[in-house]
């Protein structure tokens, strides 16, 4: 097994992790079928959005994955560089869990968002994700708010 950084040549291993991952996540059944654009823009975002994704491949299969994905805000006092980081779809497959995988994926991306200058790393736990992330420093918090558009 190999845990590495993804490339855009990785583009077909990126989509199916992808769309394995949120059929799980979401309990959608396996037949089930996004649309094309949604598979568009997936595409779009791995091929040309501002992310580093990690897979973890055994003989040839995507069995995890993880993003991390990067937004620059105004700099400000707290974050002076005004990069932000989202970590986001850490999955690995049922059969390989609690063998360290999604640490050391979680992990890699972590030292490379700090590489590149982020200042705050945020995520979107689950409940079986929040051990993992404690683990790793991260902390809860209620601030904030959301806009979302309707």
């Amino acid at each position: 097994m190999e845990i590495r950084f993804a490339t855009k040549e990785d583009i077909e291993l990126l989509m199916s992790s992808r769309l394995e991952m949120l059929k799980v996540v979401n309990g959608l059944p396996a037949d089930y079928q996004y649309t094309d654009d949604f598979v568009r823009e997936s595409r779009d975002y791995f091929l040309n959005g501002d992310h580093t994704t990690v897979l973890a491949v055994d003989n040839g299969e995507v069995i995890g994955c993880a993003s991390m994905s990067y937004i620059r805000i105004m700099p400000t006092f707290s974050h002076p560089t005004g990069k932000r980081a989202h970590l986001m779809n850490v999955y690995t497959r049922n059969e390989y869990r609690r063998r360290g995988i999604a640490r050391k994926m979680c992990e890699m991306l972590i030292g490379d968002a700090w590489n590149r200058g982020a200042t705050e790393i945020s995520l979107d736990a689950t409940t079986m994700g929040r051990p993992l992330y404690e683990s790793l420093g991260f902390k809860s918090t209620s601030e904030g708010m959301v806009l979302t558009r309707s």
